[in-house]
């Protein structure tokens, strides 16, 4: 039955996260309304097709001021939080989430990290997307109000006062890259990695930086990440099915998707991936972001793990692109270390077949400045599956 009100807060950035700090607390402790955190700044269109999707019964404005919808509508009595979904194509999801379970992840997670009560976190993640929201969950566990900072740098980290932080990996690489960033985030307790797959060796670089990473695998169905290093927090159990899908349960699992029935129990998810001998969770990639190349399934977040070590490559993503052959042609859109000097297309295939099959290896070589990501941190796959011309094309045959 719906029966609790539900109000969506609109809100400008990560400066502006402050604004839900109120809200967010009496929709825990249940004395107030669930809402509906959303970006302001999306297209009017989108945040249309959202607010229709959602029907709460009130608008909060980026200015404060509360606007009744005459179409709104009532929430489930169990629901906290509702999170949009933040997919560029398709009908907008609310996932809705309890009190129980972004308290339950909240705990789990300062358990996992040995942070303790009083200790600060910094904002620097949209908290209109579950990982950045977890961050003022966790602060209020923690007693504490969130530092924010809109920019990260050397000087903000300095600054913040606090003790934990979470990014993703686009942010962490940026801070890399500066030297004086990079020693200020070594004196976090903790800096959470997560919203994207993290390319390799970035991790390992932070690490031995002094940087101390922990890179986390979640959604927003299961309150943000639910597995820390490969290991599931605690009460979240996670399995891989015949089909290769993962599978989690928990108590930090949504209720259901807006206007749609309960969650029976486990949510599927749509990451391909397995468990080592040891329980430790391993995520190959999407499914759905599957390339299928004449016929052969490949992955291409395992192609893009090995080009990440390749001589001449700064960044690389890995995406299927259409094909009149081969119905879809592995691309490797890259980031050269040197744009004096690119590693050519043949050494980028030449890598890849040392370790996975020849179908595997890259027939088309996108040379470019700069990745394009979302607001959330991870790449515009859209946009590099769909661009004409991003920089230098490189193509060969199979």
């Amino acid at each position: 039955m719906n029966e609790r009100p539900l109000h969506a807060v609109l809100l400008s950035g990560v400066a502006d996260a402050a604004r839900l700090i109120e809200p967010l607390a009496a929709a825990l402790a249940g004395g107030g309304p669930a809402i509906a955190p959303l970006d302001a700044g999306l297209p009017a269109a989108r945040l249309r097709q959202l607010l229709d999707a959602l029907r709460p019964e009130v608008v909060v404005g980026p200015d404060g001021d509360a606007t009744a919808r005459s179409d709104g509508e009532r929430t489930a009595a169990d629901t906290a939080v509702i999170i949009g979904t933040s997919g560029s194509t398709g009908d907008p999801k609310g996932v809705e989430l309890s009190a129980a379970a972004l308290l339950h992840s909240a705990r789990a997670s300062l358990a996992r990290l040995r942070a303790l009560p009083g200790q600060r976190w910094l904002c620097c993640l949209p908290v209109t997307h579950v990982a950045g929201l977890q961050v003022l969950v966790r602060s209020q566990v923690c007693g504490t109000a969130p530092a924010t900072v809109p920019a990260l740098g050397a000087q903000a980290l300095a600054a913040a006062g606090a003790s934990h932080v979470s990014v993703v990996p686009a942010q962490l690489a940026r801070l890399l890259a500066d030297p004086a960033a990079a020693a200020a985030l070594a004196q976090f307790s903790s800096v959470l990695v997560g919203g994207a797959a993290a390319a390799p060796g970035l991790v390992e670089r932070a690490r031995a930086a002094g940087v101390p990473a922990v890179t986390t695998y979640g959604m927003s169905e299961t309150c943000g990440g639910c597995v820390y290093d490969g290991v599931p927090l605690d009460g979240v159990s996670v399995r891989a099915g015949a089909d290769g899908l993962l599978r989690i349960r928990g108590p930090v699992l949504m209720n259901r998707y807006h206007g749609q029935p309960d969650l029976a129990g486990e949510f599927v998810t749509s990451d391909l991936g397995y468990l080592e001998a040891g329980g430790r969770v391993v995520v190959r990639g999407r499914a759905d972001d599957a390339i299928n190349t004449g016929g052969f399934k490949v992955i291409p977040g395992e192609v893009a793990a090995v080009l990440a070590d390749c001589p001449g490559v700064r960044e690389v993503v890995v995406v299927g692109r259409p094909d009149p052959v081969w119905g879809e042609r592995v691309t490797a859109i890259v980031v050269p270390a040197d744009h004096a000097h690119p590693p050519s297309l043949e050494l980028l295939r030449t890598h890849v077949r040392t370790r996975l099959p020849r179908y595997a290896s890259p027939g088309e070589l996108v040379l470019t400045d700069a990745i394009p990501v979302l607001p959330t941190g991870k790449p515009d796959l859209a946009s590099l599956k769909n661009v004409t011309r991003m920089g230098t094309f490189s193509r060969a045959e199979r």
